[in-house]
């Protein structure tokens, strides 16, 4: 892996304070916010999101939320912890298992598994995982029951649906306790998403896709993880597989959404940007070019079907008045 890895490669320092600077100058100028606040996760990229805001405006003007709920891993609120007091950052516990019964969440998710699994309840685990094909991708549900078996079934449209819509409450809860305590301090909201999972339509709109900055969307993930080395973030975390932390079930993002692990989906979307051929990526990913074809479709695919996720509220004419 000669060639594209090393264009992957960034200099952490001269990056860091580019983003800094564009923190501050958001924040002073455009936003007019005095901190942020950060959803922690546990995981490298709201980890990398919290150390640059925290070092672009000082810690003691970053927020971070730990917001765990019934599914979660048990690690999440560990990890989420560890980062905070690592770059000394102040936190609000949020456990929003309560919000989620509220509304209905883990009522609804189990009915829409019981569609295809009937024998699903109390004790069980779940997750959603995709397999890709000529040109489509086909989705399963795997459950564990308490006994630790493990049923695996192809998940029809409508159940598929309704699990990933009940499981997007969990997105939209955490971004409405965001803007919350943003509201309350005269914060803004920082996103989290890198390169990969914003130029993908890897969030859920109105829920993690939402924010008034994104200070890692142009990173490829790769290279969120040389930041995360220089910035100090602690090994545990730069080490973990990156995890949805959505389902019951321990989930990798490329089980569910990416057909490959971020190392080759970094090297795809890198050489599909730039025009370079399957021959030479598949070369440097250690892939061949048919399967570096694939992923060129998929990542076409992905742009054509989340494209929505992008768009702004749509309006029959202008009604903005110009300053």
């Amino acid at each position: 892996m000669e060639f594209l890895p090393e264009v992957l490669r960034i200099n952490a320092e001269n990056e860091t304070e580019r983003i800094c600077a564009s923190v501050r100058r958001d924040l002073a100028h455009r936003l007019k916010r005095r901190g942020v606040v950060v959803g922690l996760s546990g995981g490298i990229d709201s980890s990398v999101t919290a150390a640059l805001t925290a070092r672009a405006l000082g810690k003691e003007r970053v927020l971070g939320l730990l917001m765990p709920e019934r599914h979660s891993a048990e690690e999440t609120l560990r990890l989420s912890g560890d980062v905070a007091e690592c770059l000394g950052i102040g936190t609000e516990h949020e456990d929003i298992t309560g919000v989620l019964e509220a509304i209905g969440f883990y009522r609804r998710y189990d009915s829409a598994v019981q569609r295809v699994i009937p024998a699903y309840g109390a004790g069980w685990r779940s997750k959603i995982v995709a397999s890709s094909g000529e040109g489509y991708t086909l989705f399963s549900l795997v459950a564990r029951s308490p006994d630790e078996s493990e049923v695996r079934v192809r998940l029809p449209l409508g159940p598929y649906l309704e699990i990933v819509a009940a499981s997007n409450f969990k997105q939209r809860v955490r971004k409405t306790l965001e803007y919350y305590h943003a509201d309350r301090l005269h914060y803004a909201v920082a996103g989290t998403p890198n390169r990969l999972e914003y130029d993908q339509g890897f969030f859920v709109k109105q829920g993690d896709g939402s924010a008034d900055l994104k200070p890692i969307a142009h990173l490829y993930k790769s290279q969120v993880y040389q930041l995360a080395e220089y910035l100090g973030i602690p090994e545990e975390i730069r080490r973990r597989r990156p995890t949805t932390d959505t389902y019951s079930l321990e989930q990798g993002q490329d089980e569910f959404y990416f057909s490959v692990g971020y190392e080759k989906m970094d090297l795809c979307l890198y050489g599909r940007n730039n025009g370079i051929s399957p021959e030479a990526v598949a070369a440097a990913a250690g892939m061949t070019p048919d399967h570096v074809r694939r992923v060129y479709d998929d990542i076409a695919t992905k742009r054509a079907t989340t494209r929505y996720l992008h768009l702004p509220t749509l309006l029959v004419e202008e009604v903005t008045e110009l300053a």
